[in-house]
């Protein structure tokens, strides 16, 4: 890859195949986004999906130059600092930071427009979140966790259940697929930007379940919080839309989308590691499983979900140390 520019520092990436770096200036600084694979994603989409959040309102990189033919954009530095880097810190009072987010989401959510233009002026068309991807996801479990942790004769067995298990709780999902759905909507694509935060890493946005954004933000794997601190953001999301929500309907999709990513989440980061050597995310693996349980225990449509997985996933394999698995 060659820039052309005088100064690019890289930047620690993320969980794709993309490549970040910093471009300094005289007087400001800007981001370079590389991706040779899935470069329509990672470029063109994310492109046209950040112009549709400016056209709302919403903070999100500008676009400054592309090149395409060589794989790469430059777009809007909106700052180094995450929320997850505030959030982190003791003494923080996290419900007031959750509260502003909260309502950047609902201003996220209330976002129609389904087609957009790229930077190829070619309209992008959002996809629809349905069950049916929901299931393919989940598959990341399946696939890449499942056998690494199961004996070998029980694999298929354990696989053929836990795929029933996961269809019947698709088919108890209740609200319809008519929302902007961001997709990785949490503390560390949120980033600080004077008093405002910026939303990044939103090339994977649908259109799809209301609740979905909501639990991705409140049982983040990347950050620990209380139960109760979980329970009040809860409660303030659910204040500022009370007349606009089926309060049984929508506790009912959040916890199940909440169990499903949080299963995706395990099957990824072992496939990170497997697949891709990048083993910094297992360290996550078991507080997914501690916000798999979280939900599972206090709603009974998760029952036979959990007695299954309490039998076959046992506490030791939950927090098993992936090191001397993967090595």
């Amino acid at each position: 890859m060659n820039l052309n520019y005088n100064k690019t520092i890289p930047i620690r990436g993320d969980a794709s195949f993309r490549k970040f770096y910093r471009r300094k200036n005289k007087h400001k600084t800007s981001i370079i986004v590389y991706a040779n694979k899935e470069k329509e994603k990672n470029l063109l989409n994310y492109d046209a999906i950040n112009k549709l959040l400016l056209k709302n309102k919403i903070l999100a990189p500008k676009l400054y130059n592309q090149n395409y033919k060589n794989n790469y954009i430059e777009i809007q530095d909106l700052g180094k600092k995450t929320l997850f880097d505030i959030l982190k810190k003791k003494g923080i009072n996290k419900l007031k930071y959750f509260k502003k987010i909260i309502k950047i989401l609902i201003k996220i959510q209330k976002i129609k427009q389904k087609k957009i233009k790229n930077f190829e002026k070619k309209y992008y068309k959002i996809p629809i979140y349905n069950k049916r991807l929901l299931f393919k996801e989940t598959s990341f479990f399946f696939d890449w966790y499942v056998p690494k942790v199961i004996n070998k004769k029980k694999v298929s067995y354990i696989n053929r259940k836990l795929k029933k298990e996961v269809n019947l709780l698709l088919s108890k999902i209740k609200l319809p697929n008519n929302t902007f759905v961001h997709r990785d909507f949490h503390v560390s694509n949120l980033v600080i930007n004077r008093n405002n935060f910026g939303v990044i890493d939103s090339q994977d946005a649908l259109f799809g379940n209301k609740a979905y954004d909501l639990a991705s933000l409140i049982d983040d794997v990347r950050l620990k919080t209380s139960n109760e601190l979980k329970n009040l953001v809860y409660k303030y999301y659910f204040s500022l839309n009370k007349n606009k929500l089926d309060k049984i309907f929508f506790k009912n999709d959040f916890e199940i989308l909440s169990v499903l990513r949080n299963l995706k989440i395990i099957g990824i980061f072992a496939r990170l590691a497997i697949r891709d050597k990048k083993r910094q995310y297992l360290k996550l693996i078991p507080y997914a499983w501690n916000l798999i349980e979280f939900r599972l225990k206090n709603n009974f449509i998760f029952n036979d979900l959990k007695s299954f997985l309490d039998s076959n996933f046992s506490k030791k394999i939950r927090m098993k140390k992936w090191k001397s698995i993967l090595l």
